[in-house]
């Protein structure tokens, strides 16, 4: 894209803002509790789990920690599988769990909660005008009140310390339309493409979000600055960062974004982000990380404002390298690598109030638990341990607010003591269908592979376990490649659903997950047909060989990574598997290569493009190509894909189905035209569950 043409659109892309206080919502108590889609009322029978069961689980999302420690904001989100909808609604409750309230009762969305004026109101987005705008509210809920009319919505915001000013996300247009271009052709639906990276994911680059900084005085926005400008750059970067890759200085007088200065084809090849420096009073940008070349993320300043930390990777190019943690002196910009000798990825973290310690979370051996990190030192001590996985880290007064779950629970908040890592739930935000659950063992097994090596694999054992029956089993291959199969809890990949109906799974955390040191994480780049299959195969040999286990009732499934798998074993599975599943899976690698659009990925992880004849990894790679060993395949199997996956094209999944329908293998395609790489609609998620486990069941069970 020409960068004329994108300052000619930037320079007439307005935002409209009120100029009045605007309309208020009725406190929360005189809503009509039935109109809004809230809490699950389901009944379980013989305490098994459904896919009606599973969707009916309320989805806890961000957290906010009072300024005083003692109160804990929350937001969730709630399904109606019958309508096909979700409704996001806020609570907030004492760290202690007592005095639990719900703010708000709407069919509009509210999200992205904050405290504000030193606890005394609270803010966050809703969308009940037509678009997300920032409304505020009193602690109890009370005297709703909209203060902004910004065009076409916000994505996020966060006020400034002193409450006077507002940073908040909105798209703006990176592109100069059809329309634009060619007024006399209104009804014209073509796209100009000049460059790469005009889709991403689930949707076409046609706008970008921009940190907007605005005053704040009687319920409205002033004096309005876009902070990048006429710059072509993304600030937070799609497409899933958020208001964490933003930061204001103590003082107020900093704010600390996250981009990544690049467009185009050099954005396609690149992870190089960086950390930028916007000082309010003069508008000067500075880049604080110039020279560290890989992803540099998710800013926070040291409550004394004397230093910066945040997330960084080393090497360009590489999405899946080591998130370390860095820490920055501000006065001398001596830089600290805090985790140097934690051989782990930092995935969230948190100061605490001595600007000595930082609190993180990180995965360990499939297990993610909190640590606390001396930033001079660099020591990395535990806090918590358990078979759980710690989503979020927030401070407490003495103790730590936190998100966990498990694969026998969904995400819940709870209060860790600092001094033992005991953990208190407080939220119970599902208990009421818990209690009413049965769930399977799951077990910790470290199997021996191929090379030599121990391997944790997770068994999920189905409710009222049998040792003296025989089992159908399904292998689960996790996607990425780079994800732990940790003890996650999953809306589509739930292990305990699969166990539910009657299903021991085996989940291995082969080679190229991290949580067990960067050897083992980095060992599947240029290896995808290698030693990670060999270790999923090392997997269901060892269970097989269990008496509870019919080896000859064996089914394999996954999704991306997870897919590519299934399609790879299905070529080389030597008649272990009676049945394959595969969503969003890579089948032709040559075409993935050219398909998708972040080029990053596919040099890094497949070694470069097919057609370099000299180098050796890259064409190791397309040779282990699922799509060159069809002519093996001999086993039923299902395919499932969304049309408007961008990373993994449909067209991968219709490959795969024309290939086994023309060798005459039985199969199955479930194609959804509205879903992306995910499944996010409540009927579309039901539907997928129920042909998985009809297909399953067709050719696992009697």
């Amino acid at each position: 894209m020409k960068l004329k043409s994108f300052f000619m659109v930037m320079a007439t892309t307005g935002l409209i803002l009120s100029c009045t206080p605007t309309e208020q919502k009725s406190d929360v108590d005189s809503k009509n509790l039935g109109e809004a889609i809230g809490k699950s009322k389901i009944k379980v029978e013989n305490g098994i789990m459904t896919p009606e069961v599973l969707y009916s689980f309320g989805r806890i999302g961000s957290v906010e920690v009072s300024p005083d420690k003692s109160r804990v904001l929350y937001q969730v989100t709630y399904v109606d599988i019958k309508e096909n909808k979700t409704n996001t609604e806020l609570f907030v409750i004492n760290t202690d769990g007592s005095d639990k309230k719900q703010l708000t009762v709407t069919n509009a969305r509210e999200s992205n909660p904050q405290w504000i004026s030193n606890g005394k109101k609270i803010a966050f987005l809703s969308n009940e005008s037509g678009s997300s705008q920032i409304w505020v509210m009193n602690p109890d809920g009370s005297g709703m009140k909209r203060i902004t009319d910004v065009e076409e919505g916000i994505d996020g915001f966060i006020f400034s310390p002193d409450n006077k000013k507002v940073l908040f996300i909105k798209s703006v247009k990176s592109l100069e339309t059809v329309k634009e271009r060619y007024p006399d052709l209104p009804k014209a639906s073509g796209r100009i493409v000049d460059d790469l990276m005009y889709k991403h994911w689930d949707s076409w680059v046609e706008q970008i979000p921009h940190v907007f900084l605005a005053d704040v005085s009687d319920d409205k926005l002033t004096n309005i600055v876009d902070l990048l400008q006429d710059e072509p750059y993304e600030a937070p970067m799609l497409p899933f960062g958020g208001i964490e890759q933003l930061a204001w200085s103590p003082d107020g007088k900093t704010i600390a974004y996250t981009s990544r200065k690049k467009t185009g084809k050099e954005y396609a090849l690149s992870t190089n982000s960086d950390i930028y420096f916007y000082d309010v009073e003069s508008g000067k940008t500075t880049n604080m990380t110039e020279g560290m070349m890989g992803y540099d993320v998710n800013p926070q300043f040291s409550p004394d404002g004397t230093k910066l930390a945040w997330q960084s990777m080393e090497r360009d190019g590489y999405e899946s390298d080591k998130n370390r943690l860095f820490v920055m002196d501000l006065a001398t910009g001596e830089k600290n690598y805090v985790t140097e000798h934690f051989d782990y990825n930092t995935d969230a973290f948190v100061w605490n109030t001595d600007n000595k310690t930082i609190y993180l979370v990180a995965c360990v051996e499939a297990k993610t638990q909190l640590f606390s990190a001396d930033i001079q030192s660099k020591e990395i001590t535990p806090i918590t341990k358990g078979k759980h996985d710690y989503a979020t880290v927030a401070l407490g007064n003495g103790k730590l607010i936190a998100k966990r779950h498990s694969m026998s629970q969904p995400d819940e908040i709870y209060a860790v003591e600092l001094s033992n890592g005991q953990a208190t739930e407080i939220s119970f935000e599902n208990k009421h269908i818990l209690d009413q659950l049965t769930f399977g063992e799951t077990e910790e097994r470290w199997i021996k592979t191929t090379d030599g090596k121990e391997m944790l694999t997770w068994v999920v054992y189905p409710p009222n376990f049998d040792s003296t029956k025989s089992y159908p089993a399904l292998l689960y291959c996790q996607g990425g490649p780079q994800n732990t199969v940790s003890q996650f809890w999953s809306y589509r990949w739930n292990l305990q659903l699969m166990a539910a109906n009657g299903y021991i799974v085996v989940a291995p955390n082969r080679r190229g997950v991290p949580g067990f040191g960067q050897e083992w994480n980095e060992q599947i780049s240029g290896d995808y047909g290698g030693q990670n299959m060999k270790d999923y195969l090392s997997a269901i040999d060892a269970l097989a060989e269990e008496p509870f286990v019919d080896e000859t009732r064996l089914g394999c499934t996954g999704a991306s990574y997870g897919g590519f798998s299934v399609y790879w074993l299905a070529g080389n599975h030597e008649k272990r598997f009676k049945a394959f599943l595969s969503h969003a899976g890579i089948f032709n690698l040559e075409a993935q290569y050219l398909e998708t659009e972040e080029m990053w990925f596919a040099n890094w992880d497949m070694g470069g493009p097919y057609w370099d004849k000299t180098n050796a990894t890259a064409q190791k790679t397309y040779a282990t190509s699922p799509h060159r060993f069809v002519d093996r395949w001999d086993t039923p199997i299902m395919i499932t894909h969304g049309e408007y996956d961008y990373r993994i094209l449909a067209s991968q999944g219709m490959m795969a189905f024309n290939a086994a329908q023309l060798r005459g293998i039985p199969s199955r395609m479930l194609i959804f035209p509205d879903e992306n790489h995910w499944i996010s609609k409540p009927q579309n998620g039901i539907l997928f569950q129920r042909e998985f486990f009809r297909w399953f069941d067709q050719w696992l069970k009697p």
